[in-house]
């Protein structure tokens, strides 16, 4: 069993930076593929970046085209701990954020993985 506790959010203006944090415990961090999805009001819940590790290598991060150089996923093994440097924020950005956990990436990627967090939300005002 993992449990993830996402922290972080608020609310911004246009703009704006947050940094989102996703607190893993019950298994070995590192083991994992651990994601970020948002859900905006009235909208499906999409992807928003992936990060993974195997035998020590950190594999190159995915991120949707939508965040793509403007959001930075970074995970610390010690900490156990994942983040998300959310920057140049948009009202489309609006959504609550979630964090995810798979054995495997194709997990993270399908959007079926085997752990979730509550979310929190991140609120950008124009």
């Amino acid at each position: 069993q993992v449990q993830l506790v996402e922290s972080g959010g608020g609310l911004v203006q246009a703009g704006g930076s947050l940094r989102l944090s996703c607190s893993a415990s019950g298994r070995t961090f590192s083991s994992y593929a651990m994601g970020w999805f948002r859900q905006a009001p009235g909208k499906e819940r999409e992807f928003v970046a992936a990060i993974w590790w195997s035998g020590g290598v950190t594999y190159v991060p995915y991120y949707a085209d939508s965040v793509k150089g403007r959001f930075v996923i970074s995970g610390d093994n010690a900490k156990n701990t994942m983040y998300l440097q959310v920057n140049s924020l948009t009202p489309e950005d609006t959504a609550v954020y979630y964090c995810a956990a798979s054995p495997k990436i194709s997990g993270i990627l399908s959007g079926r993985a085997d752990y979730w967090g509550q979310g929190t939300q991140v609120t950008v005002s124009s």
